[in-house]
């Protein structure tokens, strides 16, 4: 029962991240239209695109649940200890999210020297001759710097579980797919209405609270 809370939970901040989706990614998906083919519907694309990035986060996520899993397993720390450490970095993006902090931003750049040698794969891919040449593009990238993802696999990694976080970060990438199908759609009125500074501190409000909620839990079970 536990597992499927945090499941459904992983889903709902996907979802609640989304925000921060609608203006990081939404260029990248605006891009990504222009190489699709002109006479042909756009949604087996889309579909592929995200396939492939929630690839990409479900594998993530099965390696940072095994990483939970050698140090829980080969160290003295208490297993609470990475759900404090997960609830801290759900806080930091929610206060990133509201714009009351830019602390997580220093981390999306740590991962730009790996972002900077696969990205140029990419672009063997386009134009799309095809819906299954989205999948590697997607998958490629769904390894771009983004606080959102490196906050939810701190997540992963206190599961302390490959399998659990993999499921983990693929309930959270499932999360994140109405609003990426929604801008690849053209749906500007949905994304205008979700960079709207009221949602986004409501979101990032509600961020904070599951982060200070996991630290409580962390703390509690210590």
């Amino acid at each position: 029962m536990m597992n499927e809370l945090s499941w459904f939970s992983a889903i709902l901040i996907g979802l609640a991240g989304s925000v921060h989706c609608a203006g990081m990614c939404g260029g990248i998906v605006t891009s990504f239209t222009f190489a699709l083919p002109k006479s042909q519907s756009q949604w087996p694309y889309l579909l592929a695109y995200n396939f492939g990035r929630i690839v990409s986060y479900t594998i993530a996520g099965a390696f940072a649940g095994l990483l939970g899993q050698i140090i829980t397993t080969k160290s003295f720390i208490n297993p609470q200890a990475l759900v404090l450490f997960g609830g801290i970095f759900m806080l930091l993006l929610g206060l990133y999210v509201g714009q009351w902090s830019n602390w997580l931003l220093k981390i999306e750049k740590m991962g730009g020297f790996f972002w900077r040698k696969i990205s140029p794969f990419s672009k063997r891919f386009i134009p799309f001759k095809h819906p299954i040449y989205a999948v590697p593009y997607g998958i490629i990238w769904g390894w771009l710097p983004c606080g959102l993802v490196y906050s939810s696999l701190t997540w992963s990694v206190s599961t302390g579980n490959s399998l659990q976080g993999a499921v983990t970060m693929f309930c959270f990438g499932l999360g994140t797919l109405p609003i990426m199908l929604a801008m690849g759609a053209s749906a500007a009125q949905i994304r205008n209405w979700l960079t709207q500074p009221l949602v986004k501190k409501l979101v990032a409000a509600l961020l904070c609270a599951f982060g200070l909620l996991l630290c409580y839990q962390a703390v509690h079970n210590w």
